[in-house]
């Protein structure tokens, strides 16, 4: 793969202010720009390493005795892991989704984290390797995994999915108006022929889809609902909320940066529920001292400053969402996570429609 491109991280300076920085307020102009050096103390967890860009400047606002510890599936990235690692003593590398951070913790001896940092959904570095399959603009096999050692391919799911599996990934996953057809169309398709590359699939797409938002592409929804699916990215997500705010310790921050809607309405529900437990009791008649008291405070949003999105487009869909744990004592971290439908399946325990 060759990495001539040039890597601009998303809300660098906002993600990790918000983490070390008490006085860090939304509203502040300095909140995105890169500080001198710092000496935060403690334990922190960047989630989605990618190729170090939040990471790096992270360890420059971290003590000479704080640790951090980087998750990523990526096998590329964890490459990226070991030279900084290399260069950083203060680095612990952990190859895996950010959903065993608990465990992983754990077996490490750490129960509490000073900060979490998450860039959610797929890297630019991985979208611009033709190879790994995410985008519909490069031809590359239809592979779509964050974790190529392990898992099945979007190819592989495509060629054995039923029309109404593809349809409710497609339309959950994607908020594809077009989904049935879409499935439809893959299921003529293979009968004859599999789809086996990107651009096979995006031009499939493009004969279903005729209409679609100005400068959007027509396989877009498709190729984000297929990706999520292969990845179990909210399912991941739901699972990792719940364990941040077990390891959060009191005073400590989350920084999550999100890029589509429904992963920003899961962060979003979280933030909203523990930081506001008593709004169902608000009508009961209940003493202040018998309400539920918040497990986090909400600190608000950051979007990519004009400046940003100029130099970065991709940051144009970025949303920051960053909370605060409180000393609350949390007895069930579940309870403020609303899970994601599955496709096929929508029935469960605290399963609800991300339309609400």
């Amino acid at each position: 793969m060759s990495e001539s491109f040039v890597h601009k991280t998303v809300l660098l300076g906002a993600t990790v202010n918000a983490l070390v920085h008490d006085e860090f307020n939304v509203k502040a102009k300095w909140i995105h720009d890169l500080l001198p050096p710092g000496n935060k103390d403690g334990v922190f967890v960047d989630g989605t390493f990618g190729r170090g860009g939040h990471s790096r400047y992270l360890l420059s606002q971290l003590s000479a005795n704080a640790k951090l510890f980087v998750f990523d599936k990526d096998p590329l990235a964890m490459v990226s892991a070991r030279q900084l690692q290399q260069e950083d003593s203060r680095v612990n590398i952990i190859h895996g989704g950010f959903s065993s951070m608990e465990e992983e913790l754990h077996q490490r001896g750490i129960d509490q984290v000073q900060g979490v940092l998450l860039d959610l959904g797929v890297s630019s570095p991985q979208i611009d390797d033709a190879s790994r399959g995410f985008s519909f603009m490069r031809e590359g096999p239809l592979d779509m995994r964050m974790d190529t050692s392990r898992g099945v391919t979007a190819a592989e799911w495509l060629a054995q999915a039923s029309i109404e599996e593809m349809k409710e990934v497609i339309k959950h996953y994607g908020e594809e108006r077009f989904a049935f057809q879409i499935a439809k169309a893959i299921d003529h398709r293979r009968q004859s022929s599999p789809l086996c590359t990107t651009l096979e699939l995006a031009e499939l797409v493009s004969t279903v889809v005729r209409t679609r938002e100005k400068g959007q592409h027509p396989a877009t929804r498709t190729f984000q609902a297929i990706r999520i699916h292969i990845n179990q990215e909210l399912e991941e997500l739901a699972n990792t909320l719940a364990s941040i705010l077990r390891l959060l310790a009191p005073g400590g921050r989350m920084s999550v940066i999100s890029f589509h809607s429904l992963e920003d309405r899961m962060v979003k529900q979280c933030i909203a529920a523990a930081a506001k437990p008593g709004a169902d009791f608000a009508r009961l008649p209940l003493r202040e001292s018998e309400m539920p008291q918040p497990v986090l405070k909400s600190l608000g949003k950051v979007l990519a400053a004009s400046e940003e999105v100029v130099a970065n487009p991709r940051s144009r869909s970025a949303v920051l969402r960053v909370a605060q744990r409180t000393a609350t004592a949390l007895t069930d971290a579940d309870a403020f996570v609303s899970r994601p439908l599955t496709p096929g399946n929508q029935s469960g325990k605290r399963r609800g429609s991300w339309r609400g």
